[in-house]
């Protein structure tokens, strides 16, 4: 039975984790066995500058937390070697960077995840991954906005331009007669 400052501790670990799953939009559990020190490195740095919090958790913590923030369902991926990486607004930044370093390192896997408080399955996960970043998907959005005011300017530009050569053409036509 661990003494009750331990468990004290254990609890605040649970609650503050608790927090950050429940302000958290996103986030991706994997499986990081088989990971040196140099690439764990590199890969925390990677997600840190994307916004990311990741954390190495123990599954019986991080099940705890899970429950506490009403994310169900994950009991049965939090085996082995635990760690996950959530991000309180952007939605494919975790899942981009952790599912391209699986493909890289065959030891290394995602387990699944959850998106607004839903779990998600690895495939899910895989699919977030695929999608573009929301900088992106706003200029795509903006672009297809803009594109029917471009074609508007560009139909009233060859409309004044032809009213300005047909003005043209009578001005010369009334000048070779005069």
């Amino acid at each position: 039975m661990p003494s009750a400052k331990i468990l004290e501790q254990k609890k605040e670990v649970v609650a503050q984790l608790s927090e950050k799953l429940k302000s958290a939009c996103v986030g991706v559990v994997v499986d990081y066995k088989g990971i040196t020190v140099a690439d764990d490195t590199k890969l925390r740095k990677e997600l840190r500058e994307a916004g990311n919090d990741y954390k190495v958790v123990k599954n019986t913590l991080l099940s705890r937390a899970f429950k506490d923030a009403g994310i169900e369902g994950m009991d049965p991926i939090l085996e082995g070697t635990t760690a996950i990486a959530i991000h309180s607004e952007d939605y494919v930044s975790a899942a981009k960077i952790l599912s391209k370093y699986a493909e890289d390192n065959k030891t290394f896997e995602v387990k699944a995840g959850f998106v607004d408080g839903k779990m998600v399955d690895e495939d899910a996960v895989k699919n977030l991954a695929k999608l573009p970043s929301k900088e992106v998907l706003i200029a795509q959005t903006l672009g297809g906005l803009n594109a029917p005011i471009t074609g508007f300017v560009t139909v009233l530009n060859g409309t004044m331009r032809g009213l300005v050569i047909a003005l043209n053409a009578i001005a010369e036509k009334q000048g070779a007669t005069a």
